[in-house]
């Protein structure tokens, strides 16, 4: 089996799975529109393939059998504050009282 993969003009780092290029008549229509005019990327040869870099293959095959579609979208964005405080020993958040009674005591 071969995919059509199709990237977003209006969302960045996301991807579309089809089962026939230029076939998108199993995609619904809201995801159509908020995906934008498809720009066609690659075919790929899916039943061959045993990884992909930012989707797992086997979730793939699999939605693209049952819905005939399969959505790829970004990885989450790492929050560098979060993580340099965790390096800190500090918590995970900011606690907005602790930060306002610290500048109160401050004046």
């Amino acid at each position: 089996m071969i995919c059509a993969v199709y990237k977003s003009s209006r969302k960045p780092d996301t991807y579309l799975y089809v089962e026939k290029r230029d076939q998108f008549d199993a995609v619904p229509q809201p995801l159509m529109d908020m995906f934008g005019a498809p720009t066609f990327v690659m075919l790929l040869p899916i039943e061959k393939t045993k990884k992909l870099a930012l989707a797992d293959i086997d979730k793939v095959k699999s939605e693209l059998k049952d819905k005939g579609f399969y959505l790829q979208l970004p990885p989450p964005s790492e929050n560098l504050l979060e993580q340099h405080r965790l390096d800190l020993g500090l918590s995970e958040k900011v606690d907005p009282d602790t930060v306002f009674a610290r500048n109160a005591e401050d004046k």
